[in-house]
């Protein structure tokens, strides 16, 4: 159904990973493309969220948030894609779904913000030291094709999307492991779809020279 979702993001942002994920599913969706400085945090949106954040998908009145349920919300939604976890795959597809999305990303969130926890802080945080993350995430995305098994399923649109900002951005070390899974990811159809479309949005919103 054409415009069956409303996708809101901004393509210098964690939006890419919701199209990514829009786009590996197949769904038909229209873009509404907002300004951090402006239309994110004008009353419109922050009716469909009020965290002022992109992304955010509206699809048959529900709203989704939050790139990791967005991702898992498609492969349920449109299961013709086959991006949903088998009965095999669900235990590392969820487990390392929901890694990326808590201690990966508090890791590495707090790494750039240089804040390093104590001995007795790692107690309290779900991700122990930055070092520990890395190490686990590693060996995940080593252990076999995909995050879940031999095949690529939704899970690996979020730890994927993970792995590749951090080797391109330098937030996770360039590690043998982290370039051979980013190299497989970056061979998709629908990953260079998306990345096509949002580095052209992001050429035409940057200045003339």
């Amino acid at each position: 159904m054409a415009g069956a979702i409303t996708f809101y993001t901004n393509p210098m942002s964690r939006g890419q990973i919701a199209r990514w994920a829009l786009e590996e599913s197949g769904a038909a969706y229209d873009e509404v493309i907002l300004d951090y400085a402006s239309t994110m945090k004008g009353a419109e949106y922050l009716a469909v969220n009020p965290m002022g954040k992109v992304p955010a998908i509206v699809h048959q009145g529900h709203v989704v948030t939050e790139c990791a349920a967005i991702c898992a919300y498609l492969a349920e939604a449109f299961p013709a894609a086959g991006l949903a976890p088998t009965a095999e795959e669900r235990a590392d597809y969820y487990r390392w779904l929901f890694f990326a999305a808590g201690p990966v990303e508090q890791a590495v969130t707090n790494k750039s913000m240089n804040f390093a926890p104590t001995d007795q802080q790692q107690r309290m945080a779900g991700y122990g030291n930055y070092d520990l993350a890395v190490d686990v995430l590693e060996k995940a995305v080593t252990a076999h094709p995909f995050i879940a098994g031999s095949r690529f399923t939704m899970a690996d649109v979020y730890v994927g999307s993970q792995v590749l900002w951090g080797v391109q951005f330098g937030s996770l070390p360039k590690r043998e492991g982290f370039v051979a899974y980013a190299e497989r990811l970056e061979a998709r159809e629908a990953y260079k779809r998306a990345k096509t479309r949002d580095n052209a949005l992001i050429a035409e919103m940057q200045p003339a020279s």
